[in-house]
């Protein structure tokens, strides 16, 4: 089968590899229809992620169909369409009763990391029973490439973790892909005003057409002065970092108001600087995470009823044998007004 080989930092072909076989009883073999690429994939090409190592077939999302399934698996069959969760889940451990996936002792973020992942024509996935979902017939099977990892990333370690609630005023600080899908998410619990903060206009025009009430450009540096005058020196109820950097960290930090909230979500190759000094009187909440997908089933459910409509974040579509050009077009998102691409595999 050919699939995309990470060889080091910088370093990526689509190339020959194994086709993938049952080795554990709870394994599944899907042959993917639909993949994406996530910005998680990018920072692994960077060398920001050493425990993907040289010959790792990358990513984490898509969807397809049943190929194979070992002897213990009982919710899955050959032939059977499926949602491919981003985390590993045994259902056993105790970070998974806990639906804490995320943590599982047997699984967690494994695949396109430390086992061969998505980015083929072939995926074998461990714990089949606990880490698929069936797609209903007729299912936008597209727009449910959104639900493996980037809608509940934004939802739950956004909006969840950040207790948006009716009549909030909510900053999102970045919007591509996981800030916006925080933005969609966020709109359930009908907060009062959306404010989105970008560098780029043009996924600031975007934000406005998904809900975003106002928009921010960061670019000059005085962030946090505009959003004080929007929210007349208020600051905002909970502000959510969906980006992975200091500058960012500080916008939402300076923009929280007393009895707030600050749900990060962007993934820090770096330290930042808390600023307890300010913050500890302010009886400030503050949280982080890693995904534990256990809103897919939810979020399934609100895509059928067309509550949800996260086809609206693709921008870009490719054959999977044109994955080379489409990891080009998305990691020049800004030149290519890039959101998220398809890849499929006829």
């Amino acid at each position: 089968m050919k699939a995309l080989v990470y060889h080091g930092p910088g370093n990526r072909v689509y190339e020959e590899k194994p086709k993938p076989k049952v080795q554990d009883t709870t394994d599944a073999v899907v042959r993917i229809t639909k993949t994406t690429i996530c910005g998680t994939d990018l920072h692994i090409m960077k060398g920001d992620v050493p425990t993907v190592t040289d010959g790792r077939t990358l990513g984490h999302e898509g969807v397809g169909i049943i190929e194979e399934v070992g002897e213990g698996v009982s919710n899955f069959e050959k032939g059977d369409p499926v949602l491919i969760s981003c985390i590993t889940a045994c259902g056993k451990c105790d970070n998974c009763k806990k639906q804490m996936y995320s943590h599982c002792e047997n699984g967690g973020w494994i695949l396109g990391n430390t086992i061969d992942g998505t980015q083929a024509e072939y995926v074998r996935i461990p714990y089949a029973d606990t880490s698929l979902y069936h797609i209903p017939e007729g299912a936008d099977q597209e727009a449910l490439v959104m639900l493996s990892d980037i809608l509940p990333t934004g939802f739950e370690v956004g909006v969840l973790n950040g207790k948006v609630k009716p009549g909030d005023v909510v900053a999102i600080v970045g919007a591509g892909p996981i800030g916006l899908a925080a933005l969609l998410t966020a709109q359930f619990y009908s907060p009062a005003e959306i404010i989105m903060v970008d560098l780029d206009n043009n996924r600031l025009e975007v934000s406005k057409k998904f809900g975003a009430t106002k928009t921010v450009n960061s670019s000059d540096g005085n962030a946090v002065d505009k959003i004080m005058e929007l929210t007349n020196d208020k600051g905002v109820d909970v502000s959510i970092e969906a980006v992975g950097i200091p500058a960012t960290f500080d916008i939402c930090q300076d923009i929280v108001k007393a009895g707030g909230h600050i749900a990060n979500v962007g993934v820090h190759g770096q330290s930042v600087d808390l600023k307890l000094e300010k913050l500890w009187v302010h009886n400030i909440t503050m949280t982080t995470g890693l995904v534990d997908t256990y809103t897919i089933p939810m979020l399934m459910k609100t895509l059928d009823s067309g509550e949800l409509e996260p086809e609206q974040l693709i921008t870009h579509h490719f054959k999977l044998d044109e994955i080379m050009e489409a990891y080009d077009t998305f990691g020049n998102a800004s030149e290519e007004k890039a959101l998220k691409v398809i890849l499929e595999n006829k």
